[in-house]
Order: structure tokens, then sequence, then C-alpha cells
């Protein structure tokens, strides 16, 4: 089926938290507000010029979202809470290009967070049935269980079968982390800025094989967002087009019957990601070697294996191959720079977060701001975020006068953007006249209190 034509929508703003170990120490209601400001201030827009609300999230309360937003303002727009495994982020940038290509929307603020607890994800709802329950009875009946976290233990398995089909090897897999923490020093919103051996890779602790501990995301803290916009919307406010980065095709896919066709690369959502790399791409109007940069859902070390082939950045069964050669990072073999961020390996994974730090990260790359870490000749980016359960979310992005990124200096990214420094190089903060002029003029300053240590207080009075 032939891709359908969709009214043009843009990221005219992005914005993210550091990515930090899960400790308590920041609430979501301060990952969500961070962010937002961030994306409002890189867009040059106030929250007065939003007219829907998408808020991202795994863990947390009913209308969560409602209680980020309100801090922007109390404007009475519609807000719609997304929650759909690790892909929710980019579920939520669907959702908002969906809104504004049928002419609901002209400003979508799109704002992904997660507070998560320490150690491996686990099922808060142990009183009914699991949503990737029949995932796991699939596993055990094809490859049997272990005492590793579920998680890796499905994912491990899917890198054996690729070991087992195509011949790849442990030192492969360790390969992909090592580029991956490699690439996170030069993110400054990064977990983790530390560089390991191949070795030091392999030796470090057994997860699940092939998986060791450095080839595995860790949870996260952390907050991101964007705002997506209109072709009306920009022609209205021409002086903002030099920062806008055109969504060029995008899908948002679920399960294929393949997923119980007992494979174990199958069982992790190999046909979805297939499916909506075709359809994002078809609308594009590329092939995925067309792409200079990709952000892809490296959760492991083996899932990033199996969406290179699955993505068609490699020839199918060859993604190894592809690692070894050095095609996947900066080099004279490079054929696409994969997670250039560091990856979810290094940068971390905060759920309801990655999909939109993904589209932050190739918002730089596509406008020059990512002096750093920059692709030479890049024209087009390549997003992929996926959920068990499940959903796959696939978006390329481009220039929208098609034209390859000139790398900008950080000097000249701090003269128009408004913020007097480059956010793609440098987390910083903002100050309060800063978040006051991008605010409503329609708001309540009641909506920043911190209840929780007044709703304890409470509490402990009853």
């Amino acid at each position: 089926m032939a891709p359908k034509s969709r009214a043009p929508v843009y990221v005219l703003g992005v914005g993210m938290t550091k990515f930090i170990k899960p400790r308590g120490k920041v609430d979501y209601t301060e990952l969500g507000y961070e962010a937002g400001i961030k994306a409002l201030l890189d867009a040059g827009i106030t929250y007065d010029d939003v007219d829907n609300g998408v808020a991202c999230f795994c863990y947390g309360d009913s209308t969560s979202g409602q209680r980020v937003f309100y801090q922007f303002g109390m404007t009475q727009i519609p807000i719609v809470n997304v929650n759909n495994n690790c892909s929710t982020g980019s579920t939520g940038l669907y959702m908002g290009r969906t809104l504004i290509a049928s002419g609901a929307s002209d400003c979508t603020l799109v704002v992904g967070w997660e507070k998560m607890m320490p150690g491996s994800l686990g099922s808060h709802w142990n009183d009914r049935e699991n949503p990737i329950g029949t995932t796991y009875v699939m596993m055990a009946q094809t490859r049997g269980l272990t005492k590793a976290p579920g998680a890796p233990q499905i994912f491990g398995n899917a890198g054996r079968e690729y070991m087992e089909k195509y011949g790849a090897k442990k030192e492969d897999f360790a390969e992909i982390a090592r580029i991956n923490h490699a690439h996170s020093v030069n993110n400054p919103y990064s977990q983790f800025q530390d560089v390991y051996t191949l070795e030091q890779i392999l030796q470090s602790p057994a997860v699940h094989d092939p998986l060791t501990k450095l080839q595995c995301c860790p949870t996260s803290d952390g907050g991101a967002a964007a705002v997506l916009v209109s072709q009306g919307f920009l022609d209205a406010h021409p002086h903002l087009k030099d920062r806008a980065i055109l969504i060029a095709g995008q899908a948002l896919t679920t399960d294929a019957p393949s997923l119980f066709s007992k494979s174990a690369i199958d069982l992790v959502g190999r046909e979805m990601t297939q499916k909506a790399a075709e359809i994002a791409l078809g609308e594009a109007g590329i092939t995925a070697r067309d792409c200079q940069v990709c952000e892809l859902h490296d959760c492991f070390s083996a899932n990033e294996m199996c969406l290179i082939d699955a993505l068609g950045l490699s020839e199918p069964g060859k993604a190894h191959e592809f690692v070894r050669s050095g095609a996947i990072t900066y080099g004279p073999n490079t054929k696409v720079v994969v997670n250039p961020s560091g990856g979810l390996i290094s940068k971390g994974h905060p759920l309801g977060a990655t999909g939109i730090a993904q589209c932050a990260e190739l918002v730089w790359h596509l406008r020059g701001w990512a002096n750093n870490r920059a692709v030479k000749g890049t024209k087009y980016a390549l997003q992929h975020n996926l959920g068990l359960g499940g959903a796959a979310v696939v978006t390329v992005y481009k220039r929208p006068d098609g034209q390859e990124a000139k790398v900008k200096s950080n000097e000249e990214v701090a003269r128009v953007n408004g913020v007097g420094y480059n956010p793609a190089v440098e987390a910083r903060g903002f100050t309060e006249e800063q978040a006051d002029k991008v605010r409503s003029k329609r708001r309540s300053e009641f909506a920043l209190t911190r209840t929780l240590q007044l709703m304890k207080a409470a509490q402990a009075k009853a």
C-alpha cells in the first residue's frame, strides 16, 4: 500500500533534562517542567501559542500530564496522557503529528518524562494479566527461563538467535556497546560518559549471554519535549523557519502474528519494525541507506544488532559484518552514525522521554548545532523507538530546504536561539525570567506548588 500524503508537520523546538540515575532526587513535575520550558524557548514561542498537549509517561497516576502542563499555563487546551511502554515518547510525537496533519491542531507541545525505580524493570500490577505475558510464555516454551531479569532474557535470546543463524560473535555485540559508550562523551545529557575497551565490556558482569552489564541500558530519571507545528503556523511566523525540521515520514505499527513464530528475533518485534520502516521511509521517498545519522532503540546491544538488520541499514543477516566494518561510527568506513547521543545504553532510558530525546538529538544534527558530534553530509536522519507489547515508531527527519546540514559554531547558535548558549553541546538550566517569558499569561502560580511534602505532613498528623 502506498504511503498516504500528509500535510507538512515540523519540529520547531526541542528541549531535555540531563538523564540521571533514579534516586528520587527530582520529581516528575520538575522533569517535565524543565523539558517543556526549554522546548518553548527553543521554538521561540509561548505556551499561549500551544493548542494541544501530549504528555508521555509510563509510571505515574492518571492525569499526571495535566499536573505538569498546568505549570506552563491553564489555558484549557486538550491534554492527552500517553503510555505505550518504551515507545511512549515517540508515540506522543506520532499523536502530535497526526493532530496537526489532520487539521485538529496548529501547535502541539509533546512532553515526556519518567521517574523510575532503581534496578530492572518490573510489573506493578501483579493481580492481572501481564500485557507481555504471552511473550514470556513463548520465551519459556522455546528458550526456557533463567534467573536473569525478564527484558535481558528476551533480547539476549534474540542475540543468541542472530549468532546461530548468521554467525555473529559475542565480540560483535560488545562492539556495539563500546561504540555507544564512546559516543556518549560528546552528549552533555548522557547519564554515563565513560569510555570502555572491548575487553572491559566483555568482562563486565554477565547478565544473559551474550549480554554483559555494559551492554544493557540503565533505568533513568529524565524529561524531554518537542514543539510540533503546521505549515500555516510556520508561515505565520517566518522568522522561526530557520530552526524548523520537517517530519518527512513517520509510522507507528504493532505486532504481526509472526510475534509467536517461535523465533526469538520475531519475539522482539522484528516485523513491526520492518513495517514501520517501510511506511516511514516510503513516505519520505528514501531508503534507510540514504540516512547519515540514526537514533535507534538499543535497550540492549542485541536489539541494536537486530534493528540494524530490520531497518535495512545492512543487508539481511549481515548486521554483524556491518558493525565490524566500522560502518556505524565515526571514521573512514562510516555508512551511518548510529546513536551519536550514546543511545539508551549510555545516555539512559527514562521510558516516556526516550523517543523525544531521540528526536531532539536528530533535530540538533539537522540544524547543524551538534558540532562536537556532527556527521558530514547530514541530509536525512532516521529514528526508531520500540516498546514490547508492542509498538514501533520509525520517523524520518529532513531540513525543509532539502540541503545538507551546515555545522554552526556555538557562538552562531547562541545568537539565534534566544538562550545564549548551544543546548546541543551544553546542558544548562534556565532563569526565572526566561521561564516567565514563555509561560502563559493565563496561569496560576499555585500550579507550581510542590505538594508531596505537604501531603506527607498532613497524612502524618491524621
